[in-house]
C-alpha cells in the first residue's frame, strides 16, 4: 500500500502541474473586464481539486505501475510468490490501495471539486463581465408541473427581474399568461411577484388581472433552482440526483445529467481495478522494464481509457442510448482486460 500511494501521490503532483498549466494558459484569453493574471491563477487553483478527481484514475494506473514495479525489480514480489501467496491473494491485497483510492476520490468528488469549481466559474464570469448599474444573471426557461418561467435572469441573490409565466391545463392548451416586473424568491421559498399583469383564458371569453404584489407557491424551490445555475460538472452527486428527479418529474430530458451521474460512478470505481491491472503487467511483460516502460504503457492505458469513456458518452448523448450502459462500458471492458490478464500470470 505505501509503495502503491507515494507513487500515485507523486504522479498526480506532475500530473496536476501540467493540467494546472495547460488551464492557466487557456484562461489567458478570457481575460475580460476585472479578469486579470491574478483571477485567472485564482480560477486555476480553484480547479485543482476538480482535475484531480478526473485524472486519479490514470495517476493510480501509473502510480501502481512505479510502485509495484519497483516491488518487482527488487524480486519482493517474487518472494511473496514462492513464499505460498496466491495471485488472487496479491491482487486482493494491492485491491486495498484501490480502495483508499476510491474513498479519496469519492470525498473530493462530492465535498470539494463541485463547490470550488462552481465557485471558480461564477467568479470568472462576474469578473469578466462586471459593469456599473448592471446585474448579473442568464435568462433561462424553467418548468413546473403545469406552469412554465421565464426568467429575464437567474443570479445567486434569487433576483429574477421581469418574469413571464404561462400556465396550461390537463389537456396542455394554455390557460394563462402573466407578466412580473420583478420577481425573487424569499427565505420560506414563496415566489414573490410584483406590478403582475395576468390573462387568464376562460372558455368563451379573455380576462385580465393586476395586482401589485402576488405570492406564488412553486415544488421549484431556491435549492432547485439554485442547481440550474450550475454546470454538470459542477454538481455534486446528490444535486445530481436531486435535479434528475426534478426533470423526470416534469417530463423534462436528463440524459446529459445521468450521463455525468453514471460516468462519475464509474470512474470512481474503476480506480479500485487500476492497481490490480497493474499488478497484473508487473508480474508479465513489464517484469523487468524500466520506470519509463512502466509509464509509457500506463500512459497508453490510460489515456486509451479516458478517450474511450468520453467518446462514449457524448456518443450516447447525440444517439440517445442508455446512459449506465454507455458508461460503464470502458470500465468493464477494463475489468475483462484485467481478469484475462491475471489468468495469465504464473
Amino acid at each position: 500500500m505505501r509503495a502503491i500511494l507515494v507513487s500515485t501521490l507523486l504522479v498526480m503532483l506532475v500530473l496536476l502541474s501540467l493540467a494546472g498549466l495547460f488551464e492557466f494558459i487557456g484562461q489567458l484569453e478570457s481575460i475580460q473586464g476585472s479578469y486579470g493574471i491574478p483571477q485567472a491563477l485564482l480560477f486555476t487553483v480553484l480547479r485543482l481539486p476538480q482535475l484531480s478527481f478526473e485524472m486519479l484514475p490514470i495517476a493510480a494506473l501509473i502510480g501502481a505501475l512505479l510502485g509495484l514495479g519497483a516491488l518487482a525489480n527488487n524480486s519482493e514480489l517474487v518472494v511473496m510468490r514462492t513464499a505460498g501467496l496466491s495471485v488472487v491473494r496479491l491482487a486482493g491485497m494491492v485491491a486495498v490501495s484501490g480502495v483508499v483510492l476510491m474513498i479519496v476520490m469519492g470525498l473530493v468528488g462530492e465535498y470539494i471539486g463541485p463547490p470550488l469549481d462552481f465557485f471558480a466559474r461564477t467568479m470568472r464570469d462576474e469578473a469578466r463581465y462586471e459593469q456599473e448599474n448592471r446585474d448579473f444573471g442568464n435568462a433561462a426557461w424553467v418548468k413546473d408541473g403545469p406552469v412554465i418561467l421565464h426568467l429575464e435572469k437567474i443570479n445567486a441573490e434569487f433576483e429574477f427581474g421581469t418574469l413571464y409565466m404561462f400556465r396550461f391545463n390537463e389537456d396542455n392548451s394554455l390557460s394563462a399568461i402573466a407578466r412580473a416586473e420583478n420577481s425573487g424568491i424569499d427565505d420560506s421559498d414563496k415566489w414573490i411577484l410584483e406590478n403582475v399583469k395576468e390573462t387568464r383564458f376562460q372558455d368563451d371569453s379573455v380576462r385580465v388581472v393586476e395586482s401589485s404584489v402576488a405570492v406564488e407557491s412553486f415544488e421549484l424551490d431556491a435549492d432547485m433552482l439554485g442547481i440550474t445555475l450550475v454546470k454538470p460538472v459542477s454538481l455534486t452527486a446528490r444535486g445530481l440526483i436531486t435535479y434528475i428527479a426534478y426533470l423526470r418529474r416534469n417530463e423534462l430530458d436528463a440524459q446529459r445529467y445521468e450521463t455525468e451521474l453514471w460516468s462519475r460512478i464509474a470512474r470512481t470505481v474503476t480506480v479500485i481495478v487500476m492497481p490490480i491491472l497493474a499488478l497484473a503487467f508487473v508480474f508479465g511483460s513489464l517484469r523487468s522494464a524500466g520506470s519509463g516502460g512502466r509509464i509509457m504503457i500506463g500512459v497508453l492505458i490510460g489515456l486509451a481509457y479516458f478517450l474511450a469513456s468520453e467518446m462514449l458518452a457524448n456518443s450516447g448523448q447525440v444517439f440517445r442510448l442508455n446512459p449506465a450502459i454507455v458508461t460503464w462500458l470502458p470500465s468493464v471492458a477494463l475489468m475483462g482486460i484485467t481478469g484475462f490478464a491475471l489468468t495469465r500470470v504464473r
